[in-house]
């Protein structure tokens, strides 16, 4: 039997199918052994990059914004470092409702982990502090507390739902109680 180039590469189509990708992971390792001085420069021009590049400057031309607003950290308007006010010493304990189910006869799928709280609490000391006084601002990341004495510009360690937020102030020991609602991508999960 005889076989003709066309037969061959029959065959090397059928062991390595060509795949139109663009990603270097997706290159056979021999495609770098055939890089000559001709790839050496930018990519040729398509119609597509055009096309992506005039939409990208008719949205920055359209605006007077320097960044998008995903570019931005959520709560960096209040770091100011500057601002010679104390920051106040606070604890953030997790909260999980837990039924007799759960406790006694662990039907329940929860576990002693943070993965199965439901809530945040944040406990802001704030000593010499009156309630009248502060400033506090709550949003899905950030909290920001202010007053004459203190400020507090916490980056919170799980998204949560700021429109459920609940602040409490305990006037005896000058504490600032705030939970939160967590609110997390794979909360129907329980791991």
């Amino acid at each position: 039997m005889e076989f003709g180039p066309s037969a061959i590469n029959a065959l090397a189509d059928l062991v390595a199918p060509k795949v139109d990708s663009d990603s270097e992971e997706d290159m056979p390792s021999n495609y770098y052994a055939k890089l000559t001085p001709g790839n050496i420069g930018p990519a040729k021009v398509t119609e597509e990059s055009t096309q992506k590049a005039t939409k990208l400057a008719e949205r920055q031309s359209d605006s007077k914004e320097i960044w998008d607003a995903d570019e931005v950290n959520d709560g960096s308007q209040y770091d100011d470092v500057y601002d010679t006010r104390q920051r106040p010493d606070y604890d953030i304990i997790y909260k999980q409702a837990v039924s007799s189910e759960d406790m006694y006869l662990g039907m329940g799928n929860k576990t002693p982990a943070t993965a199965s709280c439901e809530d945040m609490v944040i406990n802001v000391k704030l000593p010499g502090t009156e309630f009248k006084s502060m400033n506090v601002d709550l949003t899905d990341k950030h909290l920001s507390i202010r007053s004459p004495k203190y400020r507090l510009g916490l980056h919170l360690p799980h998204p949560c739902d700021s429109k459920l937020g609940k602040a409490q102030w305990l006037s005896e020991t000058h504490i600032l109680k705030i939970t939160v609602k967590l609110k997390r991508e794979y909360d129907m999960f329980n791991f």
